[in-house]
């Protein structure tokens, strides 16, 4: 059951130095990387026959693994999120995915929305991967890291609203001015 959690006292018991990368699947290496370089602007350098690296915009990459198979893909809530600069822009990628959605393979893409107080849309690839093209605030979701008020943990007051949809994501509006007050 969701609820408010607070922060370990314990020393970690691995001594990392940051999260550098995920792995994606792909069933062609080859109509991948056009599809990443071509319609997500992503780039690539291909790593031996059946892999290759991606990133864009950080120094987070993905390796992406070529397995020959696809199957039903990634659970959406697994997505990959890809952020642009306003609800326009949103709508704009949108409308140039729903032009060429069969040319590069796009299984299925849903309709723009708002939802936890940001303004996205989700598709699936080629692949059976998620990704979301979401407008969110300077900074992206990295900036929830310097705002005291986003954080809940210890903050047992709110259990109440663990499963209420309307209050489910610090970026909701609603709850935000909720935590406020």
């Amino acid at each position: 059951m969701p609820g408010i959690t607070d922060r370990s006292t314990a020393a970690p018991l691995l001594e990392t130095q940051r999260i550098g990368h995920g792995t994606l699947t792909c069933a062609d290496i080859v109509a991948t990387r056009r599809f990443y370089e071509e319609v997500l602007g992503l780039d690539v350098i291909q790593t031996s026959h059946r892999s290759m690296m991606i990133r864009h915009g950080t120094d987070h990459t993905y390796g992406v693994v070529e397995t020959g198979e696809v199957g039903d893909g990634m659970n959406m809530l697994n997505h990959n999120g890809l952020d642009v600069g306003s609800e326009e822009e949103v709508d704009a990628a949108f409308e140039a995915l729903a032009a060429v959605q069969e040319q590069y393979g796009i299984r299925k893409l849903q309709r723009p929305h708002h939802s936890h107080g940001d303004y996205s849309f989700y598709f699936q690839d080629l692949d059976g991967n998620w990704w979301e093209i979401v407008a969110v605030r300077p900074g992206g979701y990295v900036a929830d890291f310097g705002e005291a008020d986003r954080d809940l943990t210890g903050r047992h007051e709110f259990d109440d609203l663990a499963g209420n949809v309307n209050y489910a994501h610090t970026h909701d509006p609603v709850f935000r001015a909720r935590l406020g007050g």
